[in-house]
């Protein structure tokens, strides 16, 4: 069925209002630094962080090295790139080193061997980075909101917790979006993130600080929040690995900003990591005691598992086409399937996909049980103060004045275009595409699907293309588990991936697949490496 005329003059206006605003960027903002460009990363020299986190803790646990010896590498490694890249803005340096000493001296005074430290303490010495919306006590705590600059948390958020009792240690918290409602991670707290393969692009939002520090090799394990593509986009972007869990799972308690209205229904909190190996113990750790609730100590036979490929979302005017090089590198993961493991990869094609934005803008302002409607994204940005005016930030900001960036301002002001009730069409087709969707994967199906229209943008070039997250976010509104997974480098050099979904609780099929992946594309590359 084809938009209503109704519709289609709302992607015009859409289209309209965030092609003014990109020209207003361009015009009136400040020209990229000239400093890092042309530059490239220094190349990783440590071995120990060519490492998953899993042969990590095994070597710490063998004594065959120190966790004072890998946290330092990390430590180095980080002060090597972190002037290139901007993604951590507080490191705890010191306090991770005496962590990292007394991990050494409790292994050496450890008496029940090897096992029990594994079966205990599964990730004990590895360094561990932290999206900053999560609550990491003694550190920032601000989402990039300059009215937060100086709060500082007082705990830790439960999957954080959760993984410094298992061992991990925190070595600081990295940069987002301002608020995390944005794909890329810039504010005017802490500035723009870089991403590692080409310091002119992007690395996503909003865990863009987490996927930047991954991809560089100054991180081996971290932790993201996914609502819309949050911890997907920036995987992608950097080459590395994330799963976006089924809802439900892991506690999204003590991040900021709080989720209202039915937005708990869709977001996730998940693992991010430049390892395969490293996806399901992280998972099983972060969702604590509801790990139960999915089957992450089954035997997977992925010749068992039903396969199918979704090219593209049929044509939606809200995106961009997607780029012959990501359906290619689509394309080739069907053909080693089928070729390696004799399954047929059919391919599908759903056209409520075409109505993603639109599911997603409606889904994500729904009100709650009781009524209640989210809390408006404006009132978010004035946090404890009054709600920002968008059309005084807007002008403000065309004199240097806001505090806000321009996607914080742009999406205060489309929230302002949003109908009290919600469209009885869009609602059809969500629930059609539910039902669709289900019927396809049930217990033992997975699907592959674009993670995004194009390879990482240049900075800022997503204001003038706002949409094209939504190959993400409807993933999300759907309630569905998705693990991203990198498949090489393309033609300029940045990284290619898809995303693998699966049945909801059927987390443990795309991990399984992740792990093919990797074996068969090489999962992450080094910046500056061989496609």
């Amino acid at each position: 069925m084809a938009l209503s005329r109704v519709e289609r003059l709302q992607v015009w206006l859409f289209k309209a209002l965030t092609g003014l605003l990109f020209a207003l960027f361009r015009f009136f903002s400040p020209r990229g630094s000239a400093a890092l460009s042309g530059k490239r990363l220094p190349p990783v020299g440590h071995p120990l962080l060519l490492e998953s986190a899993t042969q990590l803790a095994r070597k710490i646990r063998r004594k065959e090295v120190s966790s004072v010896e890998v946290v330092q590498a990390y430590i180095d490694r980080i002060q090597e790139v972190n002037p290139f890249l901007n993604a951590v803005i507080k490191d705890r340096f010191a306090a991770a080193l005496q962590e990292a000493a007394q991990v050494d001296k409790l292994i050496e005074e450890e008496t029940g061997g090897e096992d029990v430290l594994e079966d205990r303490l599964p990730f004990l010495g590895v360094p561990l980075s932290v999206k900053e919306s999560f609550s990491l006590q003694g550190m920032p705590f601000a989402t990039g909101l300059v009215s937060r600059r100086g709060v500082v948390a007082t705990v830790d958020a439960p999957p954080v917790a959760l993984l410094k009792r298992a061992g991990a240690i925190p070595m600081g918290v990295t940069n987002t979006s301002e608020l995390c409602m944005w794909m890329e991670s810039h504010n005017h707290l802490h500035g723009v993130t870089n991403n590692p393969y080409d310091l002119e692009r992007i690395p996503g939002g909003s865990s863009g600080g987490e996927g930047s520090i991954l991809g560089a090799a100054g991180a081996v394990i971290g932790v993201g929040s996914d609502i819309g593509g949050s911890i997907r986009m920036p995987c992608f972007f950097n080459g590395i690995f994330g799963h976006k869990t089924t809802p439900g799972v892991v506690s999204h308690d003590n991040q900021h900003p709080q989720f209202s209205g039915r937005q708990e229904e869709y977001v996730s909190t998940g693992p991010m990591c430049r390892y395969a190996e490293d996806l399901l113990p992280m998972l099983r750790i972060m969702a604590g005691p509801k790990a139960s609730m999915l089957s992450l100590d089954a035997e997977v036979d992925l010749k068992k598992l039903r396969f199918f490929t979704i090219p593209h979302d049929g044509g939606s005017p809200f995106t961009s086409p997607v780029s012959r090089e990501l359906i290619d590198a689509q394309r080739k993961v069907a053909e080693r399937l089928e070729a390696d493991l004799g399954v047929e990869v059919r391919e599908v094609r759903l056209p409520e996909l075409r109505y993603g934005f639109p599911i997603w803008d409606t889904y994500i302002t729904l009100r709650d049980n009781d009524g209640k409607p989210p809390r408006p994204f404006a009132e978010l940005m004035g946090d404890s103060g009054p709600p920002a005016w968008p059309l005084w930030e807007l002008l403000k900001w065309l004199v240097g004045r806001s505090e806000h960036t321009m996607a914080a301002i742009g999406l205060a002001l489309m929230e302002r275009t949003h109908h009290s009730k919600p469209a009885p069409f869009i609602i059809q087709q969500k629930e059609k595409l539910q039902r669709e969707v289900e019927e396809l994967l049930g217990t033992d199906g997975v699907f592959l699907y674009p993670s995004h229209p194009r390879v990482a943008p240049r900075h800022h070039h997503p204001l003038f293309r706002p949409f094209d997250f939504v190959y993400t976010g409807i993933i999300s509104i759907l309630g569905l588990p998705v693990t991203q997974c990198p498949l090489g480098l393309g033609e300029e050099g940045l990284p290619l991936g898809v995303q693998v979904v699966a049945g909801r609780l059927q987390d443990h099929l795309s991990l399984a697949v992740a792990l093919y992946l990797e074996k068969t594309f090489g999962g992450w590359r080094e910046p500056g490496g061989k496609p």
